[in-house]
């Protein structure tokens, strides 16, 4: 018979390394919305047995009911103390207290019992939250590096209409991670280098990973420990040096964008052709202007040539191989090809 292994509810040890999106008010506003409510309960229980003072009687007194007696007993009395020094004893003011300052009495008790077991069970609703998390993501996306290269890949994929809750953003930068976990995204703190880090993320379950770290070294060994934990995930990878390009590649890497010389590229020909340089940030920019999209071939168009369509096209993916939209290979288009076209980029992506 075959044995089940029961995964565990909630693991308490994921709290500290993964950090789910806050989806309500911080926890000082929270904080501080209660002890209004606590207060303003307070205050109105002070006003009502000072407005009724004459229904209440000081047993260390014989002046009438202050405001400050009045407040004190409310204090004394929302808080369970009740010393009883100052009792009403008119039917009217018992019935005011029975009417009235008892469920105030109890929204006070609730109001700081509630914050106070909310504050001590955080740590475990966090841990639900991340063992649900957890057990339902897949084909996520797992990006390495909040930093400008790594903000950018968000953006395009959120731009792109990608769900906030399928991006898993891993750092070791504090800063960088509440960065991301302000616009929604879950956040992994650790060294992506570890395996083990990694795998938090979901690395095994994940559709791709983006690798966007500061060093290039860094960026090799990211590259190594994820191709290994997933030997089919789509690994991207960012160098700063094309010499290290084959680096990336031997280590696994699917895609190598080399960032300095794309920049230098770009700023080679702002000086000559400046509109060219528009073009093409227009191109790679997803929420305005033209976009560079992928898409299936439609029944309809299989056997044209693709420099026929009414899309312009660029290139065409068959086998896992791009082709150039005037490569011979491809001048019959195939079921199950993809296309690399232009689309506006206010246009729902087709593929």
């Amino acid at each position: 018979m075959r044995k089940v292994q029961r995964r565990p509810f909630a693991d308490p040890s994921l709290v500290g390394p993964i950090r789910m999106p806050d989806i309500s008010a911080s926890p000082l506003v929270a904080l501080l919305r209660r002890l209004a409510v606590a207060f303003g309960a307070l205050f109105a229980a002070a006003l009502i047995v000072w407005l009724g003072g004459d229904g209440y009687v000081d047993n260390n007194s014989d002046s009438p009911i202050s405001f400050n007696d009045a407040f004190y007993y409310a204090t004394v009395s929302l808080s369970t103390t009740g010393y009883g020094d100052i009792v009403p004893v008119s039917p009217q003011a018992r019935l005011i207290t029975t009417l009235v300052i008892t469920p105030l009495r109890l929204l006070f008790l609730i109001v700081f019992v509630g914050t106070t077991v909310e504050l001590l069970t955080e740590r475990s609703r966090q841990s639900f939250r991340i063992q649900r998390w957890r057990s339902r993501v897949r084909d996520h996306t797992v990006i390495v590096g909040y930093g400008t290269k790594g903000r950018a890949a968000v953006d395009t994929l959120l731009g792109d209409g990608v769900d906030p809750e399928s991006i898993v953003v891993v750092d070791t930068d504090r800063t960088q991670l509440d960065a991301a976990s302000a616009h929604g995204l879950v956040t992994v703190a650790g060294n992506a280098t570890r395996s083990s880090v990694l795998r938090i993320a979901g690395v095994p379950h994940a559709k791709a990973i983006v690798v966007a770290t500061n060093r290039d070294d860094t960026a090799v060994l990211v590259t190594l420990t994820a191709r290994e934990m997933a030997p089919k995930i789509s690994i991207v990878a960012s160098v700063r040096e094309s010499e290290n390009v084959h680096l990336l590649r031997q280590s696994g890497a699917d895609s190598v964008i080399v960032s300095a010389e794309t920049a230098g590229r770009l700023l080679g020909m702002a000086t000559t052709t400046p509109k060219v340089v528009e073009v093409v940030e227009d191109l790679i920019t997803p929420d305005a202007g033209f976009a560079i999209s992928e898409r299936d071939v439609e029944e309809e168009e299989v056997g044209g040539s693709p420099r026929h369509l009414p899309d312009i096209v660029l290139g065409v993916v068959r086998d896992a191989t791009l082709h150039r939209v005037d490569a011979a290979e491809v001048d019959a288009l195939e079921r199950g090809d993809r296309l690399l076209y232009v689309r506006k980029a206010s246009d729902p992506d087709d593929g």
